[in-house]
């Protein structure tokens, strides 16, 4: 029989988790925890006061450092308490999974704390990064991607866990309005210029919906018209939802590698095909002619527009049920913890 496992996790603690409109590290946790939890494992969550879980709830501090930004800073100082409140506690657990937004901070204790420290890294390393990282090469890193552990030289890459989504909170969009999407934040590096000019050159309306900022208010904001190119600010969960499903298709140039992209898996999971650029892990998520195209170049990919309009946005559906559900994800790190913590026995 399957062992149940006393396992702490740490999550991210700007905000409550699941975040109240968008966040990816805090959605992961959030699933990954109740699934967990789902089981039969006892797992405690160490989050903010505010947050909804099914496990028990460690609230370090009563709020995130974005809901309280005078009393809470510096923002790392709140994530090393975190984690090390969990770490004090080690004798109540199997295991610690770390959900580290910019930096695995956990290394620091892997060698204080005798039970396995995962950690889960949710960025891109440069390879200065990983040279500092590699002083303790036996703390165990889960991968979200192929194309992030593929930056992992030196280290403890155990597993690669790609990320899933909850598909049956997604809505189906069968029939698709005339518009084009792009969810993200707004930075050069998510392609969002390029994302306009997609919308300029095949007379598409765009849509876009993020939290606004510097990058937006000086250099997106003077191309959006109101018509041809619209932004919706930032949208809750069943306003994104809303927003996916209505699409003809999302468009995600990004500019630079990224180690996943959660929103070309929540567009699949409604139905709306996505049309990317070929770089980091986009092609190990988009299934060319399945659930969208990866092209080479901005040029080929508005040429290859009326390709992923016709996609049958069923399958596309499907895509997502079959490779992205939160259960796969889930059924991915239990299998690892399990092999851990037999190993340590």
């Amino acid at each position: 029989m399957k062992r149940s496992l006393r396992i702490a996790h740490v999550g991210p603690l700007a905000t409550t988790i699941p975040a109240p409109k968008n966040g990816s590290v805090e959605l992961v946790t959030a699933l990954l925890t109740d699934g967990l939890v789902d089981r039969g494992h006892d797992v405690t969550l160490f989050s903010t006061g505010k947050t909804q879980t099914k496990a028990k709830l460690h609230a370090t501090f009563p709020l995130g450092y974005w809901e309280d930004p005078n009393g809470m800073w510096p923002w790392e100082m709140v994530e090393l308490m975190n984690l090390a409140a969990a770490c004090e506690r080690w004798q109540d657990f199997d295991l610690i999974q770390y959900q580290g937004a910019y930096y695995p901070m956990s290394i620091a204790f892997s060698k204080l704390v005798p039970i396995p420290i995962v950690h889960t890294l949710h960025h891109q390393p440069y390879a200065a990064q990983v040279a500092m990282w590699q002083r303790y090469r036996d703390t165990h890193y889960v991968a979200i991607s192929d194309y992030q552990a593929g930056a992992l030289i030196g280290l403890n890459s155990v597993t690669t866990v790609l990320h899933g989504v909850d598909t049956d909170n997604f809505v189906f969009g069968a029939v698709p309005e005339d518009y084009l999407v792009f969810l993200g934040r707004f930075t050069p590096g998510k392609g969002v210029l390029e994302a306009i000019e997609v919308a300029r050159r095949s007379g598409t309306t765009l849509l876009m919906a993020a939290p606004e900022c510097d990058y937006y208010r000086t250099t997106i904001a003077p191309h959006v018209d109101g018509t041809l190119v619209r932004y919706l600010g930032e949208l809750d969960f069943h306003g994104k939802t809303r927003l996916l499903a209505g699409a003809r298709a999302l468009v995600y140039p990004i500019q630079e590698g990224e180690p996943f992209g959660l929103v070309l898996v929540e567009a699949m999971a409604c139905g709306t095909p996505v049309v990317a650029l070929n770089k980091g892990a986009v092609p190990e998520i988009v299934k060319n002619g399945v659930s969208g195209y990866c092209f080479e170049t901005l040029d080929e990919l508005i040429a290859g527009l009326p390709l992923a309009y016709e996609l049958d946005r069923s399958k596309v559906r499907q895509y997502a049920v079959d490779q992205f559900d939160a259960a796969t994800m889930v059924s991915g790190y239990e299998k690892l913890y399990l092999r851990l913590t037999d190993e340590r026995a």
